[in-house]
């Protein structure tokens, strides 16, 4: 059954898509269907190649990899997601895990541990990196630790298009250029971004850019 499996690969970093496909088709023995590099072609590959596990980097270009599990883990429930990120931020992975992810595992950990826990998650289960949440292994227990009130987490105000739209001004997009990204005309960026600004309070594209990384969008 698990050479039937096919995986999607998110990572906009060469050497480690390679790493990554060379692990899943000689570790597990699995098919990689697709490699992706921008956020925003995930969920358009996730519907030509339909695949059973999605294993993705967070810092990702064009729409943040937490808006990404969010959007295809509601079209997908079924879709095993495995985050393999570099960072060790238990915020940053609390919130991959509540958008959608079945498993968090560093980059920095050991190869045996992203082949654990991709057989995890194909068996129903779930993974944290152990060097995540002080050590807590169970996702589940880990979403019982207090978090910030919500007036400290302003991301839950906006939209997924008013995320997207934040994340591509932070990056230098012009209106023009992200209305031709995300297939939208420039008066609907235009609203979205007048939206995202009231918000958050932002005047001007500096505040967009801080508030970028404050939400952990920007590497």
């Amino acid at each position: 059954m698990t050479g039937c499996i096919g995986v999607v690969v998110v990572e906009d970093h060469e050497l480690l898509a390679d790493g990554l496909c060379c692990l899943i088709e000689h570790d597990l023995g699995w098919r990689v269907l697709a490699r992706i590099v921008n956020g925003l072609d995930v969920y358009r590959a996730c519907v030509v190649h339909r695949p059973t596990l999605m294993m993705l980097d967070l810092g990702l270009p064009g729409m943040d990899g937490v808006d990404v599990i969010r959007q295809c883990a509601q079209r997908w429930p079924d879709l095993r997601i495995v985050v393999n990120s570099a960072s060790n931020d238990s915020e940053r992975a609390r919130q991959a895990l509540e958008a959608g992810a079945a498993a968090y595992v560093l980059k920095s950990s050991a190869r045996a541990t992203l082949i654990h826990a991709s057989y995890q998650v194909i068996r129903g289960e779930r993974f944290v990196d152990p060097a995540v949440f002080g050590g807590i292994h169970d996702p589940a227990g880990a979403r019982h630790v207090p978090r910030p009130c919500a007036f400290e987490m302003p991301e839950r105000l906006l939209t997924l298009r008013e995320r997207q739209v934040l994340k591509l001004v932070a990056e230098g997009q012009r209106n023009r250029d992200i209305a031709q990204l995300l297939s939208i005309s420039v008066k609907t960026v235009e609203t979205h971004r007048l939206n995202m600004m009231r918000k958050l309070d932002a005047h001007n594209v500096a505040d967009i850019v801080n508030w970028a990384h404050r939400l952990r969008m920007m590497l």
